[in-house]
């Protein structure tokens, strides 16, 4: 029996997805804009495995796989022409997040891919190169600090040459609390284009209301979560998320939720804790989250919303992630 060549290497990348809870500062009147506030969880993932072939070969788990294919070959392009290295490989999409959600599905299926390509040609690469080669990470830097590390993330905003977001804090989110994602998958939120317009078209969001968030999330958010200390933890994502929902309504309808289902699937939500859930929407939606105290709490409150929900809508239970992507490399023997 003989190791195979070098050639028959697969590297394995399992990436998670994220919520995204909040900008800092939309409007950059320090300038720096946008800045984060995010959770990486569980339960929802990017897989890919590349591999040497004789030829490029892209294969696809399922539909949703297959429908990524496209924008996985523009990142593999770009890598190619950033690295020079033009080796035929195979790509395989195991498992996709699902696609302007809520979940950074960009970011994780980019950094997946760069990942396994730096690992297959042995390229010291980090994370942030790699979303600045792929043009990710223009507005948050969560995903990108998340796909490294996880946990409960804070970044100060892209800088003004383009480059992702510094993260500027990361905590260890608490293993007892829970999340409830409700997911309407026959909605799509806001992106390309149409979210950079619908931008545009807002009113500058103001210094003051800026200062609230930051207020918020330094005084109150942050802190909670390192004590475990939940009640200042809900009030504070709750207030960050008043703010920016009633600020980004306009491009959202008039509501502070793309999905008309999950915004009444997080209205029940909401008086069923007795307020006490720290809830909103995950970026541009159409997800919905409600974190809360215990699992106990969790699966109460999730049996009670699954009956609101319509056929395309759902209501999962995950943990928040203290850890990053997950790299694996297998190189299979050959028998003589």
């Amino acid at each position: 029996m003989t190791t195979a060549t070098s050639d028959d290497r697969a590297i394995g990348i399992r990436a998670p997805g994220r919520l995204h809870l909040g900008f800092l500062d939309p409007a950059g009147t320090l300038g720096r804009r946008f800045g984060s506030l995010g959770l990486v969880i569980d339960g929802f993932e990017t897989e890919v495995e590349l591999a040497g072939a004789g030829a490029d070969e892209w294969r696809a788990a399922d539909a949703a796989a297959e429908a990524e294919l496209e924008r996985a070959a523009r990142y593999l392009a770009l890598l190619r022409e950033h690295t020079g290295c033009l080796a035929p490989l195979r790509v395989t999409l195991k498992r996709v997040l699902p696609p302007h959600a809520g979940f950074g599905s960009g970011t994780q299926l980019a950094l997946a891919l760069g990942r396994a390509f730096a690992r297959w040609h042995r390229l010291d690469l980090s994370s942030l190169t790699l979303a600045h080669w792929l043009a990710r990470g223009l507005r948050s830097g969560i995903g990108i600090a998340g796909f490294d590390q996880g946990g409960l993330l804070m970044d100060g905003g892209p800088g003004a040459d383009g480059r992702p977001a510094p993260l500027l804090s990361r905590i260890a989110f608490p293993e007892a609390w829970r999340v409830l994602v409700v997911q309407d998958e026959r909605r799509r939120g806001l992106s390309g284009a149409q979210e950079k317009q619908a931008i545009a078209a807002l009113p500058p969001f103001p210094e003051a209301l800026s200062a609230d968030i930051c207020h918020q999330v330094l005084m109150r958010v942050l802190p909670a979560a390192a004590g475990a200390e939940f009640a200042p933890f809900a009030a504070g994502v709750n207030r960050v998320q008043q703010l920016l929902g009633d600020h980004f309504a306009p491009a959202q309808g008039g509501s502070a939720y793309t999905s008309p289902a999950v915004e009444r699937a997080i209205a029940w939500l909401h008086d069923a804790s007795g307020g006490e859930a720290a809830i909103g929407q995950s970026s541009w939606g159409p997800t919905g989250f409600a974190i809360v105290s215990s699992l106990a709490r969790a699966e109460a409150l999730a049996e009670g919303v699954q009956a609101l929900l319509p056929a395309g809508a759902s209501v999962r239970i995950v943990r928040g992630l203290n850890r990053g992507a997950l790299v694996t490399e297998s190189t299979p023997c050959l028998i003589e």
